[in-house]
């Protein structure tokens, strides 16, 4: 596919951009926030605030599945076909621990990747918090973002789901869900362990309340953005930020773009659509999260009931099929909150 044309950028651009991201989705967001940095010659300071809640313990090491593709997708060390693991990855450590039969057998780990979470895993052996091991590993990748965990506290979501199986109904942690199962068994319930004691880690609420701009991109509502809210304190800086706070939908017509959106927000009772999705963040002026919501054109005839809800609304091209595709989106996130 041909790379789009920019469209006219704004006059300039906001001194801090704070973003909401989860795992592919919010990283291909941030690689167009870049681009249109990069495009307008900015200075502007960009920090992400990353979802932790899908982290998981696996062969006794670390892994922080959002942390490391906005990592890597923005080093330039991310594999572009899959969206997440590492570019050139092998498999040879993974074979020889199913070779001895060791589980999970459904997790792999690559063995570029695992360089990564043993240097994680020895630091946080050592004492050191999560958001200090990530600046220390973010050093090696550069990626242009000052990238902060949600939380230095352990958050792990699980998922009450009838085991294929048995045909009992257990929780699994959220990976086995997405990985082992593919979100195609039947879920009951989302349940993030830990979130409501966790604390906002280092810098957050500052990257909140300081931010001249607030994004969120089309990460997963429920356990990606949602869990980032979930961290006590969030919510609240997010209310009271003089930032405009703008979203991005991640559904296009009646379906997610990528992951398992649809699925689970169809556990917790929201309406799969873009609008249904806004009327779930809610407007800020009345308690809820978004002052300004970014619908694809196929849906813009939700415009009138998101605008209705009290979030101004826009319908543009929303597909990422390039960076400066994805920096215009970012442009008329700026208009339309201008």
């Amino acid at each position: 596919m041909p790379p789009s044309q920019p469209s006219q950028p704004p006059a300039r651009l906001p001194a801090r951009i704070t973003v909401l991201s989860g795992g592919v989705g919010g990283a291909r967001f941030l690689q167009g926030v870049l681009r249109l940095v990069e495009r307008t010659s900015s200075d502007t300071a960009v920090t992400v605030v990353a979802n932790t809640a899908d982290d998981i313990w696996v062969h006794g090491l670390k892994v922080c599945p959002d942390l490391d593709t906005v990592m890597y997708t923005l080093g330039d060390g991310i594999d572009t076909e899959r969206g997440w693991g590492r570019r050139a990855e092998t498999w040879n450590a993974k074979e020889e621990l199913a070779s001895y039969g060791v589980e999970p057998t459904w997790f792999g780990l690559g063995d570029r990747d695992i360089a990564t979470h043993l240097v994680r895993t020895q630091m946080l052996d050592a004492g050191f918090p999560l958001s200090e091991v990530t600046a220390a590993l973010c050093r090696r990748w550069q990626p242009g973002v000052e990238l902060l965990p949600m939380t230095d506290d352990r958050v792990e979501t699980h998922v009450v789901i009838d085991d294929p199986a048995s045909g009992e109904r257990r929780a699994v942690h959220f990976q086995e869900y997405w990985i082992r199962h593919q979100a195609a068994v039947l879920a009951h319930a989302v349940v993030p362990i830990g979130l409501d004691e966790a604390k906002p880690g280092p810098g957050v609420l500052e990257a909140i309340g300081e931010a001249d701009l607030v994004l969120v991109p089309p990460s997963n509502p429920v356990v990606s953005v949602g869990t980032i809210l979930g961290v006590p304190g969030i919510r609240d800086a997010l209310a009271a930020t003089k930032a405009p706070v703008v979203g991005v939908s991640g559904i296009i017509g009646q379906d997610h773009v990528h992951g398992m959106a649809r699925q689970l927000l169809e556990v917790i009772g929201v309406e799969v659509s873009a609008a249904g999705v806004a009327e779930h963040y809610g407007a800020r002026a009345v308690g809820g999260l978004l002052d300004g919501w970014l619908v694809d054109t196929v849906d813009e005839a939700a415009v009138a009931r998101v605008n209705a809800a009290g979030i101004r609304c826009r319908a543009v091209p929303l597909w990422m099929t390039d960076h400066d595709a994805t920096a215009d989106m970012v442009v008329a996130a700026l208009d339309l909150v201008r």
